[in-house]
């Protein structure tokens, strides 16, 4: 066991949480832990912090009962569900356990005739779809590792996609969120109906908190009815043309689910030509997605571009393909970074890095930087001091107010720079809420901006 402050106790005491969730469900000592969780929970803390416990309760009142616990004796939690964005955001310090939701994983309702579904937080996003399927419904996200991402990952990290070019963003669809508090009580907002009410809106609160004000344990989303038809066009070619159909499309009357702006690299590695690309999604009735797709094809004729339909299974191989691209893990020479910007400006960026992808109405999207000397390449580039090509995107995207902030890096990058790289005036309001929340600062310290 690990030695804590002077004004924590010693170690965190095994038998309080084998006493909650069973000794079969309290992975206790490092060593004991298994490697690959291991691996992800060292990409999640700062050097030389290595936790007690890795807890999995099985119900919400365990998980109730272990936070309360880890309150009383001033234990820091790192909350996580499967540990697939355990790699994103800032380094979490001090931490003396982990409590994983992965064993919280059932479905509660279904209500198929209104178009919504209740889970617990460590159902996985795949497993989700799974039955959802069976009433031809689907929750309309496309989130990174889709296999692997819990419900409660997804929205404590605000991981939305592509789909929220027709969908919108996680806040957009979530309906009612039940969290267990920094002291062990079980909160609840909204619902199946939603009612305006007095005080913090949680469920976007919550959204993209990375674990720091409570801990997911439910979640209500509403769903959608499966298309009857899909389809997908891409066109590739020179910058300013891409520009101009983007521009043409954002205009339009035309629906794509998702529609993106590709960098040169991510085309070339799709085996779609080369230039910029432009790629949309229409899913709708057979007579639709063919309209729209031929009319974005006519649309890249007339500039000059290269145009192309897939459908089918080319088609899924296609986005599956590009998802795996865009989101390679990060390594010893590459870091994945997230990104907005204006939309009118996404071309520009994606023209000055290799690999990138923007949505084209949000303007957010991600970028993989590359360097043989990744630790100082990226410290001057965020710190804008850099002569290369990368030199100053941040000051770039920030000039016209957009942000870039660093998802995923090795730790001895992140600690070296500001992942998140926030500009704004509202830190003082983000710290006051924190502190309502957690005022013991125990869950997911240092994981958000500034700090927090």
């Amino acid at each position: 066991m690990k030695a804590m402050s002077n004004d924590r106790p010693q170690a965190v005491c095994a038998s309080d949480f084998a006493s909650i969730v069973g000794e079969e469900n309290a992975v206790c000592l490092w060593e004991n832990i298994e490697l690959g969780q291991q691996k992800r929970i060292q990409q999640a803390i700062a050097s030389g912090n290595s936790p007690s416990c890795i807890v999995y309760p099985r119900s919400q009142e365990q998980l109730a009962a272990v936070i309360a616990t880890a309150h009383t004796n001033n234990w820091r939690v790192l909350p996580c569900g499967s540990g697939s964005k355990l790699s994103w955001g800032g380094l979490a310090k001090g931490v003396d356990v982990v409590v994983s939701t992965e064993r919280m994983n059932q479905l509660i309702e279904h209500a198929v005739g209104d178009l919504t579904v209740t889970v617990e937080a460590g159902m996985k996003f795949s497993q989700l779809q799974a039955l959802l399927v069976k009433s031809r419904q689907f929750l309309a996200l496309d989130p990174t590792a889709s296999e692997l991402a819990t419900i409660g990952g997804i929205v404590a990290t605000g991981d939305t996609g592509s789909l929220r070019q027709r969908y919108g963003s996680v806040r957009d669809q979530l309906l009612g969120i039940t969290f267990v508090r920094a002291d062990g009580q079980v909160a609840k907002a909204g619902g199946r109906v939603v009612k305006n009410v007095a005080g913090y809106d949680l469920m976007k609160l919550f959204t993209g908190s990375y674990g720091t004000l409570g801990f997911i344990s439910q979640l209500t989303f509403r769903v959608y009815p499966l298309p009857e038809a899909s389809g997908t066009v891409v066109l590739t070619g020179k910058a300013e043309a891409i520009s101009q159909a983007a521009d043409i499309l954002r205009g339009s009357a035309l629906t794509p689910v998702q529609a993106d702006l590709l960098s040169n690299k991510l085309v070339s590695s799709l085996g779609l030509g080369q230039g910029l690309g432009l790629i949309a999604r229409f899913q709708s009735i057979s007579e639709s997605v063919k309209e729209q797709s031929n009319r974005v094809l006519e649309v890249g004729q007339k500039l000059g571009l290269n145009g192309a339909i897939f459908a089918d299974d080319n088609e899924a191989n296609l986005w599956h393909i590009l998802q795996e691209r865009i989101h390679t893990t990060a390594t010893e020479s590459v870091i994945i970074c997230k990104i907005g910007v204006l939309p009118t400006a996404a071309v520009e960026i994606l023209t000055q890095v290799e690999l990138g992808l923007i949505h084209i109405s949000s303007g957010l999207g991600l970028l993989q930087l590359e360097s043989k000397n990744q630790v100082l390449k990226v410290r001057d580039e965020l710190r804008f001091a850099g002569s290369d090509a990368y030199g100053g995107l941040r000051l770039r995207t920030q000039a016209s107010r957009g942000f870039l902030t660093i998802l995923e890096a090795p730790v001895a990058v992140k600690e070296q720079i500001d992942v998140w790289g926030y500009t704004g005036n509202a830190l003082p309001l983000m710290r006051r809420i924190k502190e309502q929340f957690d005022s013991k600062n125990i869950l997911s310290p240092g994981r958000f901006v500034g700090g927090i």
